[in-house]
C-alpha cells in the first residue's frame, strides 16, 4: 500500500512522533495505521496509552439521577456543530432525553427510539422533527441506565456537556452523605480519563498487547531477553496504576489513591463506601469528523456565486 503524506500527518497527529518515523513505520506496516501506532510506542517513540482517534463531532452529554440516587442515566446526543450544540432547544431536548432514559428501562437503541416523548410522537418522531426545523443532521448515539442494588450513583458533567460520568458507590450512606465523594471521585474520572474500575476488570487482550509492547521496548533499550521476566511485571504494575481508577493518585490529593481517599471519607462518615461502576462520555469519541477546507469551500461558494 502506497504511503500517502495525509497518512503521514494524521499518524503525527495521533502520536506525536516524528515525520520521518511515521513514514517508517507505516512502511514498515503497510499503511496500518494501528499497528503503526504499536510499532510507534515499541520504538518509544509515541506517547503510550494515547488515544489513537480524533475527536471532533460536536453535541452534548447530559445525565440524571434518581433523587434517592439509587438510578442514573446519562446519554449523548451528536450535532454537525458547536453552535446547534448550545443552542437552547438541543440542551433542552438532550436532557429530556436523559430524564427519559432514567424513567424508561429501554432494551436497546430501537427501543428508546419508540418510547412516546410527550405527545409529540416518538423519540424518533421528535428527532426527525429537529433536524427539519434545525436544519442540521443529530443523531442521539448512545445512552445508558445504572441501578444496581446497594448502590448510590451520583456524576459530573464537564464543559457544559463536553464530558459526563457517573460514579456508583457501594453503600448504607444516602445520596446526600456520598454527594461530595462522589463528585470527587467522578471528576476524577472525567480528567484522568482510567479505562478500568481495578484490576479485576482488566481486559486481557489489552493486558497482552501492553505486556507484548513493554517487550519490544525492553529489547530495543538493549535489555538481555533473559532480564526480561523480572522487569515486565513491574512496568505493567505501573501501567496499571495508571489506568486503573481505584490505584490513579488522587487529582485533588497526589499523597493519596482514589481508593485511599474514599476509605478515608468512609471512615470519617461512619460508613461503608467502595467505588463499584463508573461510566465516562465524552462527546464525539471515537468519531472521526470530515476535515473541512475552508478556502476551499469559500472558493466554491464564490465560484458558484458567478455563473448565477
Amino acid at each position: 500500500m502506497a504511503v500517502t503524506a495525509q497518512m503521514v500527518k494524521e499518524l503525527r497527529e495521533m502520536t506525536g512522533a516524528g515525520m520521518m518515523d511515521c513514514k517508517k513505520v507505516l512502511v514498515e506496516t503497510d499503511g496500518d495505521m494501528d499497528k503503526a501506532v504499536e510499532l510507534l510506542r515499541e520504538k518509544g517513540l509515541a506517547k503510550a496509552a494515547k488515544k489513537a482517534g480524533r475527536v471532533a463531532a460536536m453535541g452534548l452529554v447530559k445525565t440524571a439521577f434518581a433523587e434517592d440516587g439509587k438510578a442514573a442515566a446519562i446519554v449523548e446526543v451528536n450535532s454537525e456543530t458547536d453552535f446547534v450544540a448550545k443552542n437552547d432547544e438541543f440542551v433542552s431536548f438532550v436532557e429530556t432525553l436523559a430524564k427519559m432514559a432514567l424513567e424508561n428501562d429501554a432494551a436497546d437503541m430501537d427501543a428508546f427510539m419508540a418510547l412516546p416523548y410527550g405527545d409529540e410522537g416518538s423519540v424518533q418522531d421528535v428527532l426527525t422533527n429537529k433536524i427539519a426545523t434545525i436544519g442540521e443532521n443529530m443523531s442521539i448515539r448512545r445512552f445508558e441506565r445504572l441501578a444496581e442494588p446497594g448502590v448510590v450513583y451520583t456524576g459530573y458533567i464537564h464543559g457544559n456537556g463536553s464530558i459526563g460520568v457517573i460514579v456508583g458507590i457501594k453503600t448504607d450512606a444516602t445520596a446526600d452523605d456520598i454527594a461530595v465523594v462522589g463528585k470527587d471521585v467522578a471528576m476524577q474520572v472525567a480528567s484522568m480519563n482510567p479505562k478500568f474500575l481495578d484490576e479485576t476488570q482488566v481486559d486481557q487482550d489489552w493486558l497482552a498487547s501492553e505486556t507484548e509492547i513493554a517487550k519490544q521496548q525492553l529489547l530495543n533499550e538493549g535489555k538481555k531477553e533473559e532480564l526480561l521476566d523480572r522487569i515486565i511485571p513491574g512496568k505493567i504494575k505501573a501501567i496499571l496504576k495508571e489506568v486503573c481508577l481505584v490505584d490513579q493518585k488522587f487529582v485533588k490529593d497526589g499523597d493519596l489513591t482514589v481508593k485511599e481517599y474514599v476509605d478515608g471519607a468512609a471512615k470519617s462518615a461512619g460508613k461503608d463506601m467502595a467505588v463499584a461502576s463508573m461510566i465516562r462520555y465524552e462527546v464525539g469519541e471515537g468519531i472521526e469528523k470530515k476535515e473541512e477546507d475552508f478556502a476551499a469551500e469559500v472558493a466554491a461558494q464564490q465560484a458558484a456565486a458567478a455563473k448565477k
